[in-house]
């Protein structure tokens, strides 16, 4: 299996709310290219509502099965990665799960409801590292539809009573 993999730093924020389900949102703002040297969970900016913390590094994996895909994110106009975070028992309540390029598996990531995924802008190293992949690997496959086989309506109409 070709694949190839790059480190990325992400930042999220933890918003405050005012509602009376939650005090607090967590939301992934940007992915970084490489990760800084900062430990993770270093909070990088107070405002008001508003703390940004870089999460940590992640290893951004491309695999040469999905260039399609890829090929259409880097051609949307709006090139994104996409953030996985998942709720931990360990402080600050919230982990850094998963970050892809890939918006089919962004979207599975979204089937069971529990995880935040949101869509952050690619940068532009990452943009350029993932269109030359894409390059080299990609293999355009035809769509080919499958065909049902007919069932024979006559031979299930001749069917004895009784039997």
């Amino acid at each position: 299996m070709i694949r190839e993999a790059t480190e990325v730093g992400v930042i999220v924020e933890r918003r405050a709310l005012k509602s009376q389900w939650a005090d607090h949102a967590w939301v992934p703002v940007a992915a970084l290219v490489g990760a800084p040297a900062a430990a993770p969970w270093t909070v990088l900016d107070e405002m008001p509502d508003a703390t940004r913390y870089y999460a940590g590094a992640f290893q951004l994996e491309f695999f040469a099965s999905e260039t399609g895909m890829y090929r259409d994110n880097l051609r949307s106009g709006q090139p994104s990665l996409w953030v996985s975070l998942r709720a931990s028992r360990t402080p600050p309540g919230i982990t850094l799960h998963l970050v892809t390029a890939d918006p089919a598996e962004a979207e599975a990531l979204t089937e069971p409801g529990t995880d935040i995924i949101e869509a952050v802008p690619m940068p532009p190293e990452i943009q350029n590292r993932l269109a030359a992949f894409v390059k080299a690997h990609h293999v355009e496959r035809p769509f080919i539809k499958r065909k049902r086989d007919r069932a024979d309506t006559e031979a299930m109409a001749r069917r004895v009573p009784g039997k």
